[in-house]
């Protein structure tokens, strides 16, 4: 049925990937398009809500919202209205010559609904790039003042920022960073540990013990640079897609900022993908974080909710007036898509009916009631996954499940590739120990949403653990 060539494309793909079958790989390439995976994706046509229709007529359950971005599920009318309505206005503008009104109006809902938190926002085309602006903002604010000394970023072990080369310098994802080491950036870019209580605590350590250790660790890193060296430390307010979704211990981020503050260093938290609402509250620090507000602070994915690329670098006032007031008075940092206007306009009217709607509300309603199904289901004394299911772990519309898989790095893959098979969309990730799945369903999902969701990913992990008893037994039985 398959050629050997398609079928030796499939096995490979499979042990190396953990999730390709060999339709995906049969036959010759079919698409002109430099996919990101080995093989060609089936071509989405249509979406409504968290449904999705494929071009051949399979329609799936989008339990992710692509990579974290839905926030407020596909097609809505609000969004689609206002963005038809600015195309007949305006589309682009170059904002280094001219500004537009939902520019304007999106940045000042941003400041206005930040509760004094921030007091400038830059807006550029997406996540990377919002970190790439913060990180720039961040040594743009001590060139104006004169201390050129600051040069070295410290970041964490296990963590993303993004796919630009300084971005892949400040996180640590192996996967990700392997093709390009000769050239990352490894004089001005240090790591720490993560905060990763689960996997990396002590026997018989307290939370409170573990804190302490990151932080002493932190100040250690500060004091082998050179205190006067650190521009800043810059961490995901709740990881994404290296750990899937660990939100960190309580009293973390005070005790890493107290380090910040001690030696004049910037705090930045990325919350391109756990913010603006994806864990139930605006800006995830509120929650997650000791309400301990950051002085740069980037947010991309659920601002504009695949609307329209977008993302926004958002400054606190000590920033801001660095920049604003004794410094040049701009920010030396831009792409030609910022603050586009259709983008602007599409992210604008996604936040106004996250407000208007009370999404937030059905966030963590919905989510606690994600939580509490996931944890019955493949954690429970009567669950077959439950030998292997390590941890769950989230809050609001954003949730992970983590595997412990002894010598089967690729199961959380498999997860994915199996829950792709019965019409489900998740992401998974290899790891050590198993890797990991991560959900993220749009901030308007229905009690019943939840439990299908919930249920295909219950019985897609138990398909995969059925497959390695079949083949342990045909490996301890069959001569």
């Amino acid at each position: 049925m398959f050629s050997q060539k398609a079928t030796s494309c499939a096995l490979k793909c499979i042990s190396r990937r953990g999730f390709a079958t060999i339709a995906q790989c049969s036959g010759a390439p079919s698409t002109f398009i430099l996919h990101r995976t080995p093989w060609s994706p089936p071509i989405a046509k249509r979406a409504k809500g968290i449904y999705i229709e494929r071009e051949d007529g399979v329609t799936m359950i989008d339990a992710v919202g692509g990579a974290a971005v839905t926030s407020i599920g596909h097609g809505h009318p609000t969004v689609l209205r206002a963005m038809k309505e600015q195309l007949d206005k305006i589309c682009c503008t170059y904002n280094m010559q001219l500004s537009n009104e939902p520019a304007e109006a999106l940045a000042r809902h941003l400041v206005e609904g930040s509760n004094g938190a921030f007091e400038l926002c830059g807006l550029v085309s997406g996540g990377s790039e919002a970190m790439e602006g913060s990180i720039k903002a961040a040594k743009q604010y001590f060139y104006e003042k004169g201390d050129h000394k600051r040069v070295n970023f410290i970041g964490r072990d296990l963590s993303f920022h993004g796919n630009t080369v300084s971005m892949l310098s400040l996180a640590v994802q192996p996967g990700r960073r392997a093709p390009y080491e000769g050239m990352l950036d490894k004089t001005h870019f240090h790591h720490v540990s993560p905060a990763y209580a689960t996997r990396y605590s002590f026997r018989g350590e307290t939370e409170v013990q573990y804190v302490e250790r990151l932080r002493h660790e932190l100040e250690q890193k500060f004091l082998e640079l050179g205190p006067e060296t650190i521009v800043a430390f810059a961490a995901e307010t709740v990881t994404g897609t290296t750990t899937g979704v660990v939100p960190p211990p309580k009293g973390y981020f005070k005790a890493m900022k107290s380090v910040c503050d001690k030696y004049g260093a910037l705090f930045i938290l990325d919350e391109v993908m756990c913010g603006m609402g994806r864990m139930g509250s605006t800006h995830t620090w509120q929650t997650y974080g000791d309400s301990v507000a950051p002085d740069i602070q980037a947010v991309a994915k659920g601002l504009g909710g695949g609307y329209a690329p977008i993302g926004a670098v958002l400054l606190s006032s000590r920033v801001a007036r660095g920049l604003r007031g004794d410094g040049t008075g701009f920010w030396k940092h831009g792409h030609t898509y910022q603050a586009l206007p259709i983008a602007c306009a599409a992210a604008l009217a996604v936040q106004k009916v996250i407000a208007s709607e009370n999404l937030l509300v059905n966030c963590r309603t919905q989510g606690a009631y994600l939580g509490e199904l996931l944890t019955e289901r493949l954690r429970g004394p009567f669950a077959l996954a439950a030998p292997v299911t390590f941890d769950v772990r989230g809050g609001g519309c954003f949730w992970g499940v983590e595997f412990d898989m002894d010598r089967q790095p690729n199961f959380g893959m498999r997860v994915q590739q199996r829950a792709f098979d019965r019409g489900m969309v998740i992401m998974g990730f290899p790891g050590e120990r198993g890797g990991h799945v991560m959900l993220a369903p749009p901030y308007n999902v229905t009690r019943a949403e939840v439990e299908q969701i919930v249920n295909l990913l219950r019985d897609s992990v138990e398909d995969v653990v059925l497959f390695f008893l079949r083949m342990v037994t045909l490996y301890v039985f069959v001569p």
